[in-house]
């Protein structure tokens, strides 16, 4: 397999969690008034419910990744995936799509953890952050995409469609990576499957201050997105009134995070991962404040909105990959479990703070400002401890 071919394929197993997400913004009003939800926040489950099994799901997939090999777990992750998917499509009720959106979270899990641990498996330092930031520039062109898909859908059939588009898509990936990917982990670096082995794996990542720190501070900056994410289709349409024009507002807003991501990819190798992702975690910081200083003010006309939203997600390229490259860096000797242990803490703390960002939606953009420059903050102080208090070294 080519460098290409694998860096495609990895930000494809990627961009199924993205395209679960993203393409159903357009349809969640549509799913609520078919399946008897009046309340638009309780609509947002359909999001949460994923990401809940997502996170969740992974601690498993790592343990057995590093016992069994990458390829039939991720294979296996990819058919509940895509399964839970079709089933979905025939939902009665809204407990029905919740549950199957959950299940079918747990095996997007397996997508996510082994991704991850294949880059960490062929490449290290900041070349793993290099290739993960142009993995997360392809993965990127999913929420430019998808909403656009998703209201294409809706406008030829119903929400049930778009569960059926995603089953495809899954099939697609499950076909290629059968194959052509072969098996990334060496004989000698399997771990046995027993209690035992698994606690002192997961005591190796857990007792790492600088994996765990970063873990959490990117659980913090995704916590920013997810709650965008959960509350975007309100704000765009019944704060700004776009209706239709929603997604492609929200694939401007992707195309400069992808943007973002190709400009890390080149510049990592020469700055390093520290000095690019602290300066863009200071700018975001920056940015959120300022934000959330106007608009204290009054509700910003929507040209004003999507500069500090833009000016703030721009940063989002610099730092998620770079801190996922920082915190899998000590850990390559049990790379599938310290996958799963770090995303578990990046998935499902930034689902549950998006959960509450979404959650507290009001009326007006406010609370997700808030969110994102609580959510800055809390980042920055788990970076400082992290690096003992010095940032910008170039590593």
């Amino acid at each position: 397999m080519s460098r290409m071919e694998f860096i495609a394929m990895v930000a494809s197993l990627m961009a199924l969690n993205a395209l679960s997400i993203d393409i159903m913004l357009p349809s969640l009003q549509q799913i609520g008034e078919s399946l008897g939800v009046a309340d638009a926040n309780q609509r947002q489950l359909v999001l949460s419910a994923y990401v809940v099994g997502f996170g969740g799901a992974q601690l498993f997939f790592g343990p057995i990744a590093d016992r069994f090999g990458r390829r039939k777990p991720l294979l296996i992750g990819i058919v509940i995936y895509a399964v839970c998917a079709l089933l979905a499509a025939f939902s009665s009720s809204f407990g029905m799509l919740l549950l199957l959106r959950m299940a079918q979270g747990i095996g997007a899990a397996a997508t996510r953890v082994i991704a991850v641990t294949l880059v960490r498996d062929v490449f290290g330092g900041r070349q793993m952050a290099e290739i993960m930031s142009i993995v997360m520039m392809v993965f990127m062109v999913v929420p430019v995409l998808a909403p656009g898909f998703g209201q294409l859908i809706m406008l030829f059939g119903e929400w049930h469609l778009i569960f059926v588009f995603i089953a495809l898509v899954a099939l697609a990936v499950l076909a290629w990576v059968a194959l052509r990917l072969p098996e990334t982990l060496k004989p000698g670096d399997r771990r046995e499957l027993r209690f035992g082995k698994i606690m002192e794996a997961f005591r190796i990542v857990l007792s790492n201050r600088m994996s765990v720190c970063y873990a959490f501070a990117t659980a913090a900056v995704f916590g920013a997105m997810f709650g965008f994410l959960n509350s975007a289709q309100q704000i765009f349409v019944e704060v700004y009134g776009l209706g239709v024009w929603f997604p492609a507002v929200f694939a401007l807003v992707a195309t400069f995070m992808a943007l973002s991501s190709f400009i890390n990819s080149r510049l990592v190798g020469r700055f390093g991962m520290r000095t690019l992702s602290h300066g863009a975690l200071v700018g975001f910081m920056s940015v959120c404040f300022v934000w959330l200083l106007a608009s204290l003010v009054g509700t910003l006309p929507l040209w004003l909105f999507l500069v500090f939203f833009i000016a703030a997600m721009f940063q989002f390229g610099w730092i998620g990959a770079n801190f996922n490259a920082l915190a899998m860096e000590p850990l390559g000797h049990v790379a599938g479990t310290a996958s799963s242990v770090l995303g578990f803490l990046q998935t499902a703390g930034g689902g549950l703070i998006g959960a509450l960002i979404g959650q507290l939606y009001n009326g007006t953009a406010l609370p997700l400002v808030a969110g994102f420059c609580a959510v800055s903050f809390i980042a920055f102080v788990l970076v400082l401890v992290a690096e003992r208090g010095r940032l910008f070294s170039r590593l």
